[in-house]
């Protein structure tokens, strides 16, 4: 008799720890019909125990991965050995609201699942516990570390005026296409831009008026590029492009469209209205560069002659 008291009195105890677990609680059988659902369940699915007990899980919350947790349980069942998801690979099981203050914004909880199966005397599989924790407080910290680690990373590679890739990632991008191109003999082409008399503009309008202009021209610059194609102030007043699977002639069909529209192009700076041209130097590149500072350098001194030869004009380096 008193052993049987010592049963009840345990199985009491259990009942409580088990309502007032600080995670979610689900015990199913090999039908996946429901014969434990604690507090913590009925307090955020809004389902009532006496309302999915001795039903089948699935068809009571249709809402769950059923093919994905079906054979996270069958997996269990056949291995005898527990089954664990991650909030980083799947953010939740059961859709639950986020009620917490503490994490404030994130609208669903985000969870980390444990499966276990449950054996009976016989040593067989009878039942599966789900046990789900709450992880919304680190899932919240860990995404906004990668948020602000992704705007870390994207800004040590813009340049603040321009938001266009600075010199060093732009530099980097160079070097990739460089090697690719002499190892299969693709054909990429280099475009160095730099603004004429920009000088002039500071002296005449001063520097804002000439940071003004280039950042307009660096929108025209994204404008008129590909998506494909990689553009980035490589300093001061001159930019560069590299247009990959572009021949030297195609790229002076991009140089002449850019000049023509930057010709056009009015700039406006606390009520001064004033236009600019460029000149541009073409290179495509060679097998014969034993660098991309070679590849720079022929750029570079096309981008001279265009100078040289009166500027606003686009010139192809030999």
């Amino acid at each position: 008799m008193n052993d049987v008291t010592m049963d009840m009195s345990d199985f009491h105890w259990a009942m409580q720890i088990m309502d007032n677990m600080d995670s979610g609680l689900v015990v199913i059988d090999l039908d996946f019909n429901v014969v434990a659902w604690n507090t913590f369940m009925q307090s955020y699915s809004g389902i009532r125990a006496d309302k999915i007990m001795g039903k089948n899980l699935f068809e009571v919350c249709p809402d769950l991965p059923v093919e994905w947790l079906i054979a996270k349980l069958n997996t269990c069942g056949k291995l005898s050995t527990k089954g664990f998801s991650c909030w980083e690979d799947r953010p939740y099981v059961f859709k639950f609201k986020n009620y917490s203050p503490v994490t404030h914004g994130m609208d669903t909880m985000y969870q980390n699942m444990v499966i276990t199966p449950l054996k009976s005397l016989t040593a067989q599989v009878t039942h599966f516990s789900i046990i789900l924790q709450d992880v919304t407080d680190i899932a919240q910290n860990k995404l906004e570390l990668n948020a602000s680690n992704r705007k870390l990373s994207q800004l040590s590679q813009t340049d603040g005026l321009t938001q266009l890739l600075n010199r060093s990632s732009w530099e980097a991008q160079l070097k990739n296409h460089f090697h690719y191109c002499g190892l299969h003999k693709r054909t990429d082409t280099l475009v160095m831009i730099d603004i004429d008399h920009f000088k002039q503009v500071n002296d005449n309008f001063g520097h804002p008026a000439g940071d003004e202009v280039i950042r307009q021209l660096a929108k025209m610059v994204s404008k008129t590029a590909r998506d494909s194609d990689y553009v980035g102030r490589y300093g001061g007043e001159e930019f560069a492009v590299l247009l990959p699977n572009t021949s030297a002639d195609q790229a002076m069909f991009f140089a002449d469209r850019l000049r023509k529209r930057v010709e056009k192009l009015q700039v406006t700076h606390e009520s001064q209205s004033l236009s600019f041209t460029i000149s541009l130097g073409v290179s495509e590149f060679s097998q014969q560069f034993t660098s991309h500072v070679n590849w720079i350098e022929a750029a570079d001194k096309a981008l001279y002659l265009s100078k040289q030869n009166g500027r606003n004009q686009a010139t192809v380096g030999q």
